[in-house]
């Protein structure tokens, strides 16, 4: 037996059954892990199975009449989409309405709370200065904060702040009246925590504190107003949690709730805001291997963001507890409030404490996409049902099955019994499809929708055309006279790169489209690719294999008029065959 040629591999043709094994075994894998998953079926989007349908009012700032315009709206719907679609594909469409409304459709099967929270929460997002806290309704110490440092911070640094999370961040309270001349003290003394600094947001850490006669008066009535509002606050009250800091504007202290690590409600004295969300660069949760302090948050800012925040933590961490806190304010809510060791100066920070995967993720999406151009009031929250949207899925599905149908109709009569070949792919494509659609439900929030199932009824084209390239390549070489074995490899490598450049065109226009549209066209995009990456997939490790153990076949090979490759019916020409020159005839008189 004749060695290959070198540089040319024979697995293809003498082992297709590894990789036939080798499709077959990750079917029945990824089918095990749909199963496992607890999601056998698809999400549906929520022209499917319904679902939830917000309608957000913008309304104007004071002093800003005018910022209800195209452009803030069009960057809050950005913003939004980003935080409700920012793990993946959900399928939860943001679009505006008129002139002032954003409508959020939140499909059935995602967290609806969660994601009516990301977009619930509009308020922009503002970096506050702790002046005061405690456990709402009670005289206790406030629980233990996370704890801020910076991401360039040494080793050692690291460690003590780490040592330093664990330890309370409040001193305990004997009662609201202490708390209450806490907030009159340092109301008086500036707007930051810091004897050093003034009321002004903007004033260098050496401006003086001194201020004249009539300044001091009105500061002090607005410190005994802010503190009757403190004292009486109790964050445990849903409706006082909702006008806690009402109408305050960023340029001055507040009241505001939040909830503890222990899940207690939390009530806060807040300085002027000093850093805004529109100031960070990014923010990221990650794991921290090295250290072995669990998850965190890790923020990048602005050059001018780096700035600011290097001015309020270096006065911070001149403080005792609990002014040497921030607060991250987001719609009037405390969502962390780390306290401060040193002056971050590097331009990026980490907050670090008892944070899970969820709660370092939710906050660094806050932090990423927390800060909106406008304020918005939830106007209306509906349910939406799948009624109309199941009639069109049933007839879409009618179409689907009538397409399919004709495919394998034309399939078996014009191909014979080549469709033994492209009927089981098809099969094996339809399953893939399928099992992995499922999985990317509770792995990315993937949400089919009715254009997603367009997207999957094109993909029978795309893998039917496949097979077809591959077929008449195999016929084209029985047409010049070569038996189906050699046929089969000859044909292969041309058909290969056909298939590849026809689906690379499918899978890059799927690509554009994904990236350039929101929502649903999203699931269209989203089906045609993975469709299209899959038929790759099937067409070399199920068809050619199938088709090259299929060829050994005594049916097949030799051109039997059912199996589609009769040599006759393709007008084959006859092999070619050497043939003997006749000898010269001889001359008698030379004989």
């Amino acid at each position: 037996m004749a060695a290959p040629k070198k540089g040319r591999s024979a697995s293809a043709q003498s082992r297709p059954g590894r990789s036939l094994a080798f499709i077959l075994i990750a079917i029945a894998a990824l089918t095990g892990g749909m199963f496992l998953s607890g999601h056998p079926t698809p999400r549906l989007g929520i022209d499917l199975a319904g679902g939830t349908s917000i309608t957000l009012t913008a309304k104007n700032e004071p002093g800003q009449p005018n910022a209800i315009n195209q452009t803030n709206m069009n960057t809050a719907v950005d913003i939004m989409n980003r935080r409700v679609n920012g793990l993946g594909v959900s399928e939860a469409e943001v679009q505006t309405q008129g002139s002032d409304n954003i409508i959020v459709n939140i499909p059935k099967g995602t967290n609806s709370k969660e994601a009516r929270d990301q977009v619930g929460t509009t308020a922009k997002l503002y970096f506050r200065p702790v002046l005061a806290t405690e456990v709402s309704g009670s005289a206790a110490s406030a629980s233990p904060s996370p704890s801020a440092s910076s991401s360039s911070s040494s080793k050692a640094t690291d460690k003590a702040t780490q040592k330093a999370t664990s330890s309370s961040s409040a001193s305990p309270t004997s009662s609201a009246t202490s708390q209450g001349r806490a907030v009159t003290d340092a109301l008086k003394a500036g707007s930051t925590p810091s004897a050093s600094s003034s009321a002004s947001s903007s004033a260098s850490p050496s401006a003086s504190s001194s201020a004249s006669p009539s300044a001091n008066a009105s500061a002090s009535a607005a410190a005994t107003k802010l503190q009757a509002q403190y004292t009486a606050l109790d964050c445990t009250d849903k409706a006082q949690r909702a006008k806690a800091g009402e109408g305050a504007k960023a340029s001055d202290p507040t009241v505001a709730c939040g909830k503890n690590s222990s899940g207690q409600w939390q009530k806060y004295v807040l300085g002027p805001a000093e850093v805004r969300g529109t100031d960070i660069k990014s923010a990221s949760a990650v794991f921290d291997t090295q250290s072995a302090a669990g998850w965190k948050v890790t923020m990048e800012f602005t050059s001018g963001g780096s700035k600011k925040f290097a001015d309020i933590t270096g006065k911070l961490a001149k403080n005792q507890s609990p002014q040497n806190q921030f607060a991250i304010v987001l719609d009037g809510d405390v969502v962390s409030d780390p306290f401060v060791q040193q002056a971050l100066t590097g331009g990026s920070a980490e907050i670090s404490g008892s944070f899970d995967q969820t709660e370092a993720q939710g906050l660094a999406n806050m932090l990423k996409y927390g800060s909106l151009p406008l304020d918005f009031k939830e106007s209306s929250v509906t349910t939406v049902t799948a009624a109309l949207g199941g009639e069109q899925l049933h007839a879409g599905l009618i179409a689907g099955a009538i397409g399919l149908g004709l495919v394998v109709i034309y399939l078996v009569v014009y191909y014979r019994g080549l469709s033994i070949i492209a009927i089981p792919s098809l099969l094996v494509s339809g399953a893939l499809t399928y099992v992995i659609m499922a999985l990317l439900g509770p792995t990315i929030g993937f949400a089919l929708n009715l254009p997603a199932v367009c997207g999957a009824i094109v993909a029978i084209g795309i893998t039917a055309d496949s097979f077809i390239v591959f077929f008449e390549r195999i016929r084209d070489e029985i047409r010049e006279g070569r038996s189906l074995r050699p046929a089969v490899e000859r044909a292969w490598p041309r058909a290969r790169r056909t298939i590849l450049v026809s689906d690379f065109v499918s899978f890059l226009a799927a690509a554009v489209l994904f990236i350039v549209t929101v929502g649903k066209v999203q699931g269209f995009a989203f089906t045609l690719g993975l469709t299209t990456v899959l038929d790759v997939v099937v067409v070399f490790f199920f068809t050619k294999p199938l088709m090259t153990l299929l060829a050994r076949r005594k049916f097949y090979a030799s051109g039997s008029k059912w199996s589609g490759l009769d040599p006759k019916a393709l007008g084959a020409k006859p092999p070619l065959r050497r043939t003997r020159r006749p000898s010269a005839p001889v001359d008698p008189k030379e004989a």
